[in-house]
């Protein structure tokens, strides 16, 4: 198919638009899931507090650096909170999945069979120079980011053109019917303003939008960029004239004056930072820091507040786990990835470094009604039947399972199952060596990891795949070259993962389609090649209603996970957060979110108090 956005495909023609548009309601918003919760006319989300103060400054971390201020391009690492500067065609509340209201587009029209999809600009959208945004600035924002991040272009593939339809419309045409996500995702579609990346910086030097800067850009949301110290420091002014500070979308939020990001080198250096008030707000993803890092004075004050949220759990499935590249032939055989499994000793992780504070992950959709579970009935097995022959047929008859490990004997009997399929796989010990018995070459891994994090758990893992003759290397990374190494492929194994939106789409596409497994920067990470895998992902994409979204959705599940493509990590429905005891939030939280920083706001009351006895 044709994949050059804003030009006619010669090979296949977008459908044409219905000679009356005005057959079409404008819609104030859109959903995949029912009905939307608010009317045309609300005056703003429940969740926030539209009294609520501003001021003051918010002060957050990041691990590592960052090399660039341009995130329309896949390349170079953008600072954390860029995302604050610019807005999107739509908005999505925190307390609705897969909804979206209006924000630089105020409404959205398509037809019945979503061969195409409209969206209306607000007039009074403003860039912070003041010039508008301009349906030309929205057709070239989507061109620039398809043509330049291979993710995006994959992602829009069947995006055929984006047009300039009217004084305040675009529109984009499909080359398919019948995919009613599209018109959603393109209320995603960030946009930059074509007349400052066109124009010339201090010196005089042209703007190139397809490489990496540190001149801050223009936006158009509601924070600026402040200071910026390359790769230490970067801080987001709130823009007092921010031309949607009153729509109903944004009423409430966006209450500090400041966003401060400051960069540390690894995670002790960030904790002790956090500890000494250098900065207020850290999730805490370690369950030993949570346990053991936090017994200092300002907890005990009450200074420093431990708090765990459910809301992120509520609203995505998660998959997490050892990703294996099966890029590289030793990991091609799905026998070898399930070894691989029956290694990795969960429970003696869980007890002796985790505190009990996980469980073990066994669904790519964790968590949700999304996830497989028993065998397959009804509509989800009619789908499985459709793929029947290029499965594994077990998954007609068992449920799916993580290997289990109580005790001594039950490790040992994982280590043997573990054996064995490494020799149906045709390897064999030789010594203390696990080698290829055609070839002789040693099995070995280098496991990437992102920064020192992981180690500890990495040598476990390296410990007890010893015992069965491979050798496993930490290979430890900063974070540009972590990215850049798997941009490439550049990986045996890494611990990586994705989150899952309740109505799954066009993004399975990019986690496991077989034309993604090449895509530089796609999240296929481990490269999987699945023709049964292909075919489900087209049913959940055109799923024509909840009940077949569910099935198409459980079906894939369970091919992903009978492939045994990811050896499945764990997690918690909690997320843990340490914060300096300065802010406060709505009575009523957001469902799905924490919502920190956006709807929450410095309490001057609180801040007073640091360091006064409670």
């Amino acid at each position: 198919m044709c994949v050059v956005v804003g030009v006619t495909c010669a090979l296949t023609a977008a459908p044409s638009l219905a000679s009356e548009n005005t057959d079409y309601p404008w819609r104030h918003g859109s959903t995949l899931l029912g009905e939307l919760k608010y009317p045309a006319d609300f005056e703003h989300y429940e969740y926030v507090n539209p009294d609520a103060p501003k001021g003051g400054v918010a002060r957050l971390a990041g691990t590592g650096t960052f090399d660039s201020l341009n995130i329309a391009i896949s390349r170079g690492t953008p600072p954390l909170g860029l995302l604050n500067i610019y807005d999107q065609l739509m908005s999505a509340p925190l307390d609705e999945a897969s909804a979206q209201y209006g924000l630089i587009a105020e409404a959205l029209q398509y037809p019945e069979d979503y061969s195409w999809a409209k969206f209306r600009l607000n007039p009074k959208a403003r860039w912070h120079d003041g010039q508008p945004i301009t349906p030309e600035d929205v057709v070239w924002s989507f061109e620039v980011q398809t043509e330049n991040d291979p993710h995006l272009k994959y992602y829009y593939r069947h995006v055929a053109s984006a047009e300039v339809t009217g004084e305040h419309e675009v529109t984009f045409k499909f080359d398919q019917t019948g995919n009613r996500e599209l018109p959603q995702i393109l209320g995603q579609v960030l946009v930059f303003p074509k007349h400052w990346w066109n124009g010339t910086d201090a010196e005089g030097n042209p703007r190139d939008i397809t490489t990496g800067t540190l001149e801050p850009p223009l936006g158009s949301g509601p924070y600026r960029v402040g200071k910026v110290v390359p790769g230490r420091t970067i801080s987001y002014e709130r823009v007092e004239d921010y031309w949607a500070k009153d729509l109903n979308v944004n009423v409430g939020k966006y209450n500090f004056d400041e966003l401060r990001y400051e960069y540390y080198r690894d995670e002790t250096v960030e904790i002790q930072a956090f500890k000494a008030d250098q900065f207020d707000w850290r999730i805490e993803a370690t369950a030993k820091n949570w346990v053991t890092a936090y017994d200092v004075p300002a907890v005990e004050r009450g200074d420093i507040i431990k708090e765990s949220f459910l809301q992120p759990a509520r609203g995505r499935g998660l998959m997490v786990g050892l990703i294996p590249n099966l890029r590289r032939d030793k990991f091609s055989d799905p026998r070898v990835r399930r070894a691989l499994n029956y290694v990795l000793n969960f429970e003696e992780l869980n007890r002796t470094i985790f505190f009990d504070l996980y469980n073990r992950i066994d669904s790519y959709f964790y968590g949700t009604e999304l996830a497989a579970t028993g065998v397959p009935e009804g509509l989800e097995l009619a789908i499985l039947e459709e793929v029947r022959g290029k499965v594994p047929e077990a998954l007609f008859s068992e449920p799916y399972t993580n290997p289990v490990t109580e005790d001594g004997r039950q490790e040992r009997d994982n280590l043997r199952k573990a054996l064995n399929l490494l020799k149906e796989a045709g390897y064999e010990r030789r010594g203390n060596q696990l080698v290829n018995a055609e070839t002789g070459e040693p099995f070995t891994i280098e496991f990437m990891l992102n920064g020192p994090r992981f180690e500890r758990i990495g040598l476990r893992y390296a410990q007890a795949l010893k015992r069965i003759g491979i050798e496993m290397t930490l290979r430890p990374t900063d974070s540009s070259q972590y990215v850049n190494r798997i941009r490439e492929r550049d990986f045996d194994m890494i611990y990586a993962g994705w989150a899952q939106s309740l109505s799954p789409g066009n993004e399975q596409r990019s986690f496991w389609g077989s034309s993604a497994a090449d895509t530089p920067s796609s999240l296929n990470y481990g490269g999987i090649k699945n023709a049964a895998i292909d075919h489900i992902i087209d049913r959940v994409i055109n799923a024509k209603d909840r009940e077949e979204l569910v099935a198409a959705t459980r079906a894939l599940d369970r091919v992903l996970l009978w492939n045994n493509y990811v050896i499945p990590g764990w997690t918690s429905a909690e997320t843990r957060v340490v914060h300096w005891d300065r802010f406060s939030h709505p009575e009523i939280m957001p469902k799905y979110y924490i919502g920190f920083p956006d709807v929450w706001w410095y309490d001057e009351a609180k801040a007073s108090q640091i360091g006064a006895s409670r």
